[in-house]
């Protein structure tokens, strides 16, 4: 009988774990979601402490561009292929909220929150 009950104990401590990205962040018992601006959630949360602007890579569901260029330009006739490795500007914000709290990161792309993960509690 014992036995029994144990294993909805270990189905529920596993429940609660904090996943690592999360849909919604709660500043300042204030909700940020995604797809908001930057100006919005300096407003609820204030400035995090550490802004990181770095290169990401497009989405992969681009298809890549092709061109045909004039028969003299090649010959043969060939086609280019234009690899579409361009680098879209994507920024970081962290906040550390408190000790206790979990690090946490917004991802921002086009000014626009497109992700909130969590990392390590703060100890």
């Amino acid at each position: 009988m014992k036995r029994s009950l144990l294993i909805p104990a270990a189905w529920l401590a596993l429940a609660s774990v904090v996943p690592a990205e999360a849909q919604t962040l709660n500043c300042n018992r204030e909700f940020v979601q995604r797809g908001e601006s930057k100006f919005t959630i300096l407003q609820k949360c204030g400035e995090p402490v550490l802004k990181e602007n770095f290169c990401a890579r497009p989405d992969g569901n681009k298809p890549e561009v092709i061109v045909n260029p004039p028969s003299s330009a090649l010959p043969g006739g060939q086609t280019v292929i234009v690899n579409n490795n361009r680098c879209d500007q994507a920024e970081e914000w962290t906040y550390r909220p408190g000790s206790g709290q979990f690090e946490t990161m917004l991802l921002f792309r086009d000014g626009a929150l497109m992700s909130i993960r969590y990392g390590s509690r703060i100890p």
